[in-house]
């Protein structure tokens, strides 16, 4: 089994833009848990954190859907409290970030040369 832990002071702010993301709905959280009910990503967890600055972000998110479904996993995500950093290589890749400032890439197969 494969968990992946997050850092955070703001557990409630950034665990529905995970969940929507992941999962693509914001409400599959459970206490400090995203869970996939579908089992097919790793469960990730939020370790409760002081407020501190944020740090350099260490660890690189690429999620890869469909290419029918990078602008709706996008839209739920911005949705439930994330922002767009960077579409200029869309529908290819798009850079998202938590209210954190955890970046992560939303990759499809589309225009990939």
């Amino acid at each position: 089994m494969l968990k992946l832990g997050l850092d955070t002071a703001n557990r409630d702010a950034i665990a529905p833009f995970w969940a929507a993301l992941l999962t693509g709905d914001a409400s599959n959280v459970d206490g400090d848990d995203v869970v996939d009910p579908s089992n097919r990503v790793p469960l990730l967890w939020f370790q409760n954190t002081k407020q501190h600055d944020v740090p350099t972000q260490r660890l690189h998110v690429d999620l890869w859907v469909g290419a029918d479904q990078g602008e709706a996993r996008i839209a739920a995500a911005v949705a439930a409290g994330g922002t767009v950093v960077d579409d200029s290589q869309a529908p290819s890749f798009t850079v998202l970030a938590d209210a954190d400032g955890n970046r992560v890439c939303v990759c499809t197969i589309a225009d990939r040369r």
